[in-house]
């Protein structure tokens, strides 16, 4: 069978249990889709691979230009993946301009967190359940508070390589540990905020 038989937008959905669950949660196929491709960017620029590493964060780019409305964070985390990879691939105008275009969607992740949907998280007792669903809009409010905690730090990340200067804090790193198990606004902001090469 020739390996051009399916075209490229046939995904096998039988296999890809993330998919189905991000599916079935009412996440789009491109935030998924946007999530891996910033993923993989992220692991390429860690070996030094910055050439197919800009050619992921391009793809994740696309999409979130394609999909995603104006003011979404993942538009400025996608800018700021391809300015990392134009530093390591030595074209520091280029990445100043999108660095500052990365800053520019930033600035609306205050209103951003504010707008996310918050979708109940699976508990390991009945208690940890009903002691969220009791205080569910504290619980939000302390979600909220945690994300933008996490903007904050993502924030003087984009501003010191603005400046070319080292980011003070781990982004994708931290990615790994953080990342949720709920297919959610609080993925896509966290997304936004760690899956960001530096």
């Amino acid at each position: 069978m020739s390996m051009f038989a399916l075209p490229i937008s046939v995904f096998e959905l039988k296999r890809d249990n993330e998919m189905r669950a991000a599916l079935r949660a009412g996440w789009r196929r491109s935030d998924l889709v946007w999530e891996r491709l910033s993923e993989g960017g992220n692991r390429l620029l860690e070996k030094k691979h910055a050439k197919a590493a800009r050619m992921r964060f391009g793809l994740a780019s696309a999409v979130a230009w394609l999909m995603f409305t104006k003011g979404d964070l993942r538009r400025a985390a996608s800018h700021a993946n391809l300015a990392a990879a134009a530093t390591m691939l030595g074209q520091p105008d280029k990445a100043k301009r999108y660095y500052h275009a990365a800053l520019a969607i930033w600035a609306g992740a205050p209103s951003a967190i504010q707008a996310m949907e918050i979708a109940p998280r699976a508990r390991s007792s009945l208690f940890h359940l009903r002691m969220e669903t009791r205080h569910w809009d504290t619980y939000c409010d302390n979600m909220r508070i945690r994300m933008s905690k996490f903007a904050s730090e993502t924030d003087a990340c984009l501003q010191a390589r603005m400046a070319e200067q080292q980011a003070p804090h781990k982004l994708f790193a931290r990615w790994k540990g953080e990342k949720p198990s709920v297919f959610d606004d609080t993925r896509k902001v966290l997304a936004a905020c760690l899956l960001i090469a530096l």
